[in-house]
Formats: C-alpha cells, sequence, structure tokens
C-alpha cells in the first residue's frame, strides 16, 4: 500500500521543469542572492577587471566604446522653464559652472561624466560627493562634485544601530530608505594614504551622494562589474593567444634534434649550453654527420581553425559587453551597409538605457537639482521667482550626443521628410541631434543678419533663394521678396 501511495505522489508532483530538475543539470551553479555575492567578491572581481581593462586590447576598446558612445561630448541639460530670458540666463549660468565643477580639477562637468561611467563599467559603480563651500572659496557657485573611489566605501561594512542598519557601506533608516553612505578618507590600498582616521568611515548623508551603478534586481545594494561576465573568457582567450604566439615563433625558428649515439654531438662544431647545442648555418651549408648520427627538424604546424575559434569567442565576448563585435574589434572585413546598420540600432537601444535610466536619473538631474538650489541660495536666482514655481527652474530635458549613421545623407533626408509630414517637430529634432534648438535660431537670425549687411547671397538662406536657384539680384531691405515659384 505505501509503495502504491509513493509512486502516486511521484507521479502527481514530479517536476515538469527541466532547468529545476536533477541529472546532468544536478552541478549546475546558482545565484541565490546576488547582495550576499556582491559584498563577497566585488572586490576581486574589481581588482581583475581593472588588470584586463588596462593590459587587454580587446576590452579596452569595449570600454572607450562604452564610454564615448554613453556620454561622447557630454549629455548636456536643455532647460524647459517657460520663459525664454530665464532658460538663457540658466544656460549661461550652467556654462561658467561646468568648467569650475570638478574638485580634483580633471574638467568640466562632461568630463566627469566620463570619468564616472568608465569607473562604473570597470567596477561596476562610481561615486560623486557634493560639496558646499563657503561665500570666501572664490566660486560663483560654491558648490562642486568630488568623485570617490569604489573601495573608499567599503563592502564589509556591517553593523546594527538602533533603529537603522549599515550594509555594505550603505546606511537605511527604518523602511529601507537609504539616508547615507559610510565613505573612508582615502583608498585603503594607498601606500600613501595617512593612516589617521583610515580605517574609521564618515558617514555622508545620501542626499549629498551619487551612487551611479546599474541595478540588476531590486533591492541591490552596489554594483557589480560589467566584466564579470565575461572575465573568465578574456582569461582563456589571453592564454590561446600567447600560446598562439609562442607556436607561431617556434615555427619561424630553426630547431632540430639531434640523434647521437655517442653523445660527442655527432662532431659538429658550436657552442653546447645545457645540453643545447648552438649552430650557426648558411646557405649552401653541407653539415657531415658520423654513422648513426642524424638531424631531425621540428616543424610545429599552425591550427587551422584559430582564426574561427578566437572570433566566436570574441563574439561570445562582445555580447556579453552589450556592444558590437565590430567595435571590440576594430574588424570591417565582414560587414555590410545593412548588417552594421542593424547592428547598430540594437546598440543603441541599449545606449539610450543606460544614458536615460542611469546616467542622467543618477548623476545628471541630482547635479541639476543641487545647481538650482545652490543658485537660488546664493541669491544668483531671485527667491520670490524660485518659491513662485520651483518646478519649472528645476524642469530639464537631458540631450545625449547625437550618434552618426553610416549615411548621414539618408537619415537627414528621412528626418526632413518627417518633419515636414509632422511626424515629429523640428525642435525635437535639433534636441536629437544634442544642440539648443533656441541657440541655433539665433545664431541663424544673426548670420542672417550679418548676410544682409555685407551683401552675401547664399543658397542656404531659403529667403533669398527660389526652389529653382538663386535670384538674380541681391536682396536688401528695399527689395522685393522672391517669388516662389513651384520648379
Amino acid at each position: 500500500m505505501l509503495g502504491v501511495v509513493k509512486s502516486i505522489f511521484r507521479a502527481t508532483f514530479s517536476r515538469s521543469l527541466d532547468a529545476a530538475g536533477g541529472g546532468r543539470l544536478s552541478k549546475a551553479r546558482t545565484v541565490r542572492n546576488l547582495n550576499s555575492d556582491i559584498l563577497t567578491t566585488a572586490t576581486t572581481i574589481q581588482h581583475r577587471a581593472a588588470y584586463f581593462a588596462r593590459n587587454n586590447a580587446h576590452i579596452t576598446a569595449a570600454v572607450n566604446a562604452l564610454v564615448t558612445n554613453i556620454v561622447g561630448t557630454g549629455i548636456k541639460p536643455s532647460s524647459q522653464h517657460p520663459d525664454p530670458q530665464t532658460r538663457e540666463f540658466l544656460h549661461a549660468l550652467w556654462s561658467r559652472w561646468i568648467d569650475e565643477c570638478d574638485m580634483d580639477g580633471f574638467g568640466d562637468f562632461y568630463a566627469l561624466q566620463a570619468l564616472m561611467v568608465r569607473q562604473m563599467v570597470e567596477t561596476g559603480e562610481s561615486f560623486a560627493r557634493f560639496v558646499t563651500f563657503g561665500p570666501g572659496d572664490g566660486l560663483e557657485l560654491p558648490f562642486q562634485l568630488q568623485m570617490i573611489h569604489p573601495a573608499q566605501v567599503p563592502l564589509e561594512t556591517l553593523s546594527a544601530l538602533v533603529d537603522n542598519r549599515i550594509r555594505g557601506g550603505v546606511e537605511f533608516d527604518a523602511v529601507g530608505r537609504r539616508i547615507a553612505y559610510h565613505v573612508l578618507p582615502a583608498r585603503p590600498d594607498d601606500p600613501l594614504a595617512p593612516l589617521a582616521g583610515l580605517w574609521n568611515p564618515v558617514p555622508i548623508a545620501a542626499r549629498d551622494m551619487v551612487h551611479l551603478f546599474n541595478p540588476v534586481e531590486p533591492g541591490q545594494l552596489r554594483g557589480l562589474s560589467w566584466l564579470a561576465p565575461v572575465l573568465l573568457a578574456v582569461h582563456e582567450v589571453d592564454q590561446l593567444q600567447d600560446a598562439a604566439l609562442v607556436r607561431a615563433k617556434l615555427a619561424n625558428l630553426l630547431c632540430a634534434a639531434l640523434v647521437d649515439p655517442e653523445g660527442n654531438a655527432g662532431g659538429l662544431p658550436g657552442d653546447s649550453k645545457g645540453g643545447v647545442l648552438d649552430i650557426g648555418l648558411e646557405p649552401g651549408t653541407i653539415i657531415p654527420l658520423k654513422p648513426g648520427t642524424s638531424l631531425e627538424f621540428f616543424d610545429p604546424k599552425e591550427s587551422e581553425h584559430y582564426g574561427a575559434f578566437i572570433k566566436s569567442h570574441l563574439q561570445a565576448i562582445a555580447a556579453g559587453l552589450g556592444v558590437p563585435y565590430e567595435l571590440l574589434t576594430g574588424d570591417l572585413s565582414g560587414v555590410n551597409y545593412s548588417s552594421i546598420r542593424a547592428g547598430l540600432v540594437e546598440f543603441r537601444k541599449r545606449l539610450e538605457h543606460w544614458q536615460h535610466n542611469v546616467v542622467v536619473y543618477r548623476l545628471c538631474r541630482p547635479a541639476w537639482d543641487r545647481f538650482i538650489r545652490t543658485a537660488v541660495l546664493s541669491g544668483l536666482i531671485d527667491f520670490r521667482a524660485y518659491e513662485a514655481d520651483p518646478a519649472a527652474f528645476h524642469r530639464v530635458e537631458w540631450m545625449p550626443p547625437k550618434s552618426m549613421w553610416v549615411d548621414p545623407l539618408k537619415d537627414v533626408q528621412a528626418e526632413i521628410k518627417a518633419i515636414r509630414a509632422g511626424l515629429k517637430s523640428r525642435t525635437q529634432a535639433v534636441a536629437e541631434r544634442g544642440y539648443d534648438v533656441e541657440r541655433i535660431d539665433a545664431d541663424l537670425a544673426a548670420e542672417r543678419e550679418r548676410e544682409k549687411r555685407l551683401g552675401i547671397l547664399l543658397d542656404s538662406n531659403p529667403g533669398q533663394t527660389t526652389q529653382a536657384g538663386l535670384t538674380p539680384t541681391l536682396l536688401t531691405d528695399e527689395s522685393p521678396a522672391p517669388e516662389k515659384t513651384d520648379a
């Protein structure tokens, strides 16, 4: 009876999902808690990722491609304040501040964007701190950003407080909101750092910190290196390439094994050291050998499948990093216009996700909000105007750099048709290129005035041309406008 019950139980409750079954998959590795894995292994992964990012040509190219495509010349703000004069003032104030915003002086705000994205790709995360100064520090807008290395926010910080908890260097309140980061004054692996206070992290309010990372699951505490999925494959490819290089070197060397029963090197001249006979051979040389002595030359063969094997592994590495194979290797031998465009379309979808959901949300928006609030507190923005509508000052659109296509002529023509068909506005088209439409319009108006003043006639000015071409006479303020034609 018991056997019948067991049989029915197995038939009724047996697993129908093969991925959860035993057999060959019983030894498959699993991830149970990503936070625990990051807190215990992220430091080792970061060190290995940094090594390959500095020493492996393909990984260096991939990191550079990600940084230049995500940030490029910078993800720039366009204020959406309804008043044109206020927008112009905010843009001018921002342009002055970005040149002095980096506390370390490495570059402007857009250079800081690139450095933080590079750090995020290599180590999985990057940190920056908003530092506010007093009125006597010589800054028009008295606040800057200071980058903090992830090692200064120790992963192993674990403690329990009365109503708070600290995990992975991040302090949470009773409901699980981030309220502070515990930061060391210097990197713990810096041999020149002062020892005083090195092991005493200082809590910095979360509102004063930027934590840039790409979360992959809810509740993730810290970032994981983007190189983590491919580090093992890169290491194996490195070893394979080293072995292939040694094989190629041997193939171009003249090496032989001397079969010598008497052990006197067959009477051959040369220097013998460590059991290796070094002898020079010249063209037309005839080597006399004693009876029973022979010389057998090595002829190592290169692998016939080396190229295809390496390419397949590099394609897998490119897929793991989310970059096209061509950007990883620089190999354009097997692409055409359609294939490279299809690959770049998918890549640019990922770029938009990283730009807007990671960089803009976690870095750019907090920086703009702090910029506006500091300008108000410094008296640069009228407090009464800000108090009347603070949301108008904080409303901003961030414009990534325009991505160039393989055939820009076709893309411009398609854009013109979309604007004329009412499918998009000219403002949207200009914003997608990373420019401010109001500034472009002001430049165009200034150019028209200058052309009219200097008597310059250009076919780029639709007010001076017809669809058939240039007008025969120069237009002035008194000249009638050219008649429109249907030509």
